[in-house]
């Protein structure tokens, strides 16, 4: 990439480039609270195998969640600036003019939110927290692409920050553990008919920036995060939406917190890198099958990487960017 950055946002656009935005530089690698949030983007396109700047956000930001709307622009709302506050803030990159516009502020500023794209075009942002108060958030609110503007929606039963969101194929969101204090088992289910959240199962193990993805039979695999301990765990379990429960699947090889996954088009899942339990950073990965419920090792990264992107490209390939203070980038060929 242009720059090294951890805690960015990668966003596939209709064209098949990637946008890659805002994040962290780490100043001094030897020192983990030395480092700069960004406001510079960037553009990688699989043709040409290559990263070019695009225009920069409005201010910096590391850490705020990033959508793809329907029409083909990317909301990027919320984050931290740095100064340990929280962002209310949004703004929209248009890739046809590769330049990023303020939009409507949120409510709340959010830091740690989940955000997802409902089939009605809406954006659900959820949870969160401000460090610098100490507050976690239970609220949550809907942006429309149309109006420009963020109006609040129900709460969740819990306040959630590093929690997962995952859309289900009938059209609800699955919430799914995270931080209150405490690392949570708890999750909940977002209906977009009614506006409201009500509980769902609960997982098996508390789990916080865990990794959460949609699988083609419609279920929803949580794998590892951080957990009692602290660091990485190596559980893993699967969420069905016709019962409405976790089930317990195979662990994975390595405990991993802070990793990247991505669902390949043969719908097995991809999950690499992170830390482990003994909050050391990974370069290996590991595929999880869904026809035999166990993960299995496949090849590793050229280096260590956490907080890092993961994007996986029209052509079947995932993309690596960044994280753990790396400026390179690599492809994972099925």
């Amino acid at each position: 990439m242009t720059t090294a950055r951890d805690d960015a946002n990668a966003t596939l656009l209709l064209d098949g480039r990637v946008l890659i935005a805002g994040g962290y530089n780490r100043s001094d690698s030897s020192n983990l609270n030395s480092f700069t949030p960004l406001s510079s983007a960037e553009l990688y396109d699989p043709k040409s195998g290559k990263f070019t700047a695009t225009g920069s956000m409005v201010g910096p930001r590391f850490n705020p969640t990033a959508t793809l709307l329907l029409d083909g622009r990317v909301l990027i709302a919320g984050g931290d600036s740095g100064d340990s506050s929280p962002l209310s803030s949004a703004e929209l990159y248009d890739p046809a003019t590769g330049s990023f516009a303020a939009t409507g502020s949120m409510a709340s500023p959010r830091g740690g939110a989940t955000a997802t794209l409902l089939s009605n075009g809406l954006v659900l942002i959820a949870g969160g927290g401000d460090d610098n108060r100490g507050t976690i958030f239970s609220s949550a609110e809907l942006y429309n692409s149309v109006t420009g503007t963020f109006t609040v929606t129900g709460s969740m039963t819990t306040e959630r920050m590093d929690a997962t969101a995952t859309l289900l194929s009938g059209g609800q969101v699955l919430v799914a553990g995270g931080d209150s204090g405490h690392y949570l088992a708890s999750a909940e289910l977002y209906n977009p008919k009614t506006g409201e959240f009500a509980l769902t199962g609960s997982m098996q193990t508390v789990r916080s920036n865990a990794t959460a993805s949609a699988l083609t039979d419609g279920r929803v695999l949580i794998a590892g995060g951080l957990d009692a301990s602290a660091f990485g765990g190596s559980t893993a379990e699967l969420y069905n939406p016709k019962t409405g429960k976790f089930g317990k699947t195979g662990s994975m090889t390595h405990a991993r917190g802070l990793a990247m996954a991505a669902v390949l088009q043969d719908g097995r899942v991809l999950i690499v890198g992170g830390n482990d339990q003994n909050n050391v950073a990974l370069n290996t990965a590991e595929l999880y099958s869904r026809a035999s419920g166990k993960f299995s090792p496949t090849g590793s990264m050229s280096t260590t990487r956490e907080r890092a992107t993961a994007t996986l490209l029209p052509d079947g390939r995932v993309l690596f960017a960044g994280g753990d203070g790396q400026s390179s980038a690599e492809l994972y060929l099925p």
